[in-house]
């Protein structure tokens, strides 16, 4: 009985790392896609400007990642199994890296690292005003990724890592800001995001509450 456990332990261990295999291949799909339009594979192109197709593209991976990072513990509450917990963090990192590609490719691509003028957009533009704070929220949630971090804050891992709310809520704003014209992509993104945090909320009142 208990070899036969071992091994069913054994098997279920092997077929979470194949499935953790799989999405972190999944996860670096759309970079592959652009880098097939890039190249015109199939007769795909970027557009007639491809700087901006390939920013927002990045931009919006970015927060694909970012709601479904949050997605993973409704996700868990409702198959009733633990598994899902275990791609949050690269879900989450795969977030952070879209989104890193994205600011790079403003800064390079779209300004030309000219600092004079990417510091007038920062200033005079409030949707890059957004975006980049941001940005600069998401960067301590990455950095902090680690088990050795995860240990060496304690409590405060969890309390810094909720920073994630405010990082998808800005996010979302700030392409609320860029569409302008359009409206109705960002404002399913608001839905998705409002929908998230609510099942929180939801759940916090109902730990709380007698």
């Amino acid at each position: 009985m208990r070899e036969w456990t071992c091994a069913a332990i054994s098997e279920g261990r092997h077929r979470l790392r194949l499935l953790k295999a799989a999405v972190f291949l999944a996860c670096l799909a759309p970079l592959a896609a652009l880098f097939a339009r890039g190249l015109g594979v199939g007769g795909a192109t970027l557009g007639a400007n491809p700087v901006e197709f390939v920013l927002h593209a990045l931009g919006k991976w970015g927060l694909n990642f970012l709601l479904l990072t949050l997605a993973v513990s409704p996700l868990r509450a409702i198959i009733g199994r633990a598994w899902p917990l275990g791609f949050r963090r690269m879900l989450g990192l795969f977030a952070f890296f879209y989104a890193t590609l994205h600011l790079l490719c403003w800064l390079v691509l779209d300004q030309g690292l000219y600092l004079q003028g990417i510091a007038a957009d920062i200033a005079k533009r409030p949707f890059i005003t957004i975006g980049v704070l941001a940005y600069l929220l998401l960067v301590p949630l990455a950095v902090t990724s680690t088990d050795r971090m995860l240990r060496r804050l304690g409590r405060r891992w969890k309390t810094l890592h909720r920073l994630v709310y405010a990082v998808v809520l800005l996010g979302v704003w700030h392409y609320y800001w860029l569409v302008k014209a359009d409206v109705r992509e960002p404002l399913f993104y608001l839905a998705m995001t409002l929908l998230l945090l609510g099942w929180r909320v939801r759940t916090r009142l109902r730990r709380t509450c007698p």
